[in-house]
């Protein structure tokens, strides 16, 4: 632990204090709100992230700030959330998951559409995967399928609803994808793509707190993607988190997780089919498809 003349010396050289006790009411305030468990080590981040927002609602330091999250302030509390939250994506990350999300979704292919829910969209690179595999798995731009999109973070929400990417975003897609599902940008925006507005309207997005209670989407879905979020949960939120999406599933239903998550706490609700890919255990099948 860093003693008190280095945080002192630190602090001298920002535009606000931020103490230790500044550091653990915003771990305690994020950790209510959104479920993040902040380690220590994520102190000098918080203040980077924090100080822009101490700027723009001009109030004089952390105290003052806090207390107007605290006070239920919605636009300060909403964006005090989306700058604590780590957005990492790309298209088709962990490429493994597409071609058994592809195969699941033949399978599963019915009159009624495959209902998949992306719990995390961040800027919209994941959602837009899983459609663009439901549209190379049934050969057009009609599967019979619908894409719930969410995530806690309003801007990145923004961003993935507008579909405009810097180039660069989709440089590793194939030619073939990029002519098929991409639009390129003139002049000014020769730099853009734009999704094609037939992959888009796969999509639905919509602001949804994992914490929250009264999830407004209805069982039995067919597919979950959770990748990457579950890290920055402690173990007691992830299996609450868990206990509310195994009733939502139908008991052959998938669940994808990231590369760095396992959940070895929660057998009783999941077994692993494949890597970082589960299903529902078998008792927890027996009971599910209801909605939620």
């Amino acid at each position: 632990m860093r003693d008190a003349f280095t945080m002192g010396e630190q602090n001298k050289s920002r535009d606000f204090d931020f103490t230790e006790r500044d550091f653990e009411r915003v771990r305690k305030l994020i950790y209510s709100s959104a479920g993040i468990s902040l380690s220590t080590a994520k102190r000098d981040m918080v203040y980077s992230r924090l100080a822009r927002r101490l700027r723009t609602a001009d109030v004089s330091g952390f105290h003052e700030y806090l207390d107007l999250v605290e006070s239920g302030d919605p636009a300060e509390c909403e964006a005090f959330t989306n700058a604590l939250t780590t957005n990492l994506t790309a298209f088709f990350r962990e490429p493994h998951h597409f071609p058994i999300l592809a195969q699941h979704l033949r399978r599963a292919s019915r009159t009624n559409p495959l209902l998949i829910w992306c719990s995390a969209a961040s800027t919209g690179e994941e959602p837009y995967s899983i459609a663009m595999t439901a549209v190379e798995a049934f050969g057009n731009f009609s599967p019979p399928v619908r894409i719930l999109s969410s995530d806690v973070d309003t801007n990145v929400l923004a961003t993935a609803q507008a579909g405009v990417y810097n180039a660069d975003r989709v440089e590793k897609l194939d030619s073939e994808r990029l002519k098929r599902f991409f639009q390129r940008g003139k002049g000014a925006n020769a730099d853009k793509v734009r999704v094609r507005d037939e992959l888009r309207s796969l999509v639905t997005f919509r602001r949804i707190n994992l914490l929250e209670s009264g999830w407004p989407m209805r069982g039995p879905l067919d597919v979950i993607f959770c990748r990457n979020v579950m890290i920055y949960f402690d173990k007691v939120t992830q299996l609450a988190i868990l206990e509310r999406f195994a009733p939502l599933m139908r008991p052959e239903g998938l669940l994808f997780a990231g590369h760095s998550e396992s959940f070895h706490n929660a057998t009783h609700l999941f077994r692993l089919r494949g890597k970082t890919v589960y299903g529902l255990a078998d008792k927890v099948a027996e009971k599910s498809g209801c909605a939620a």
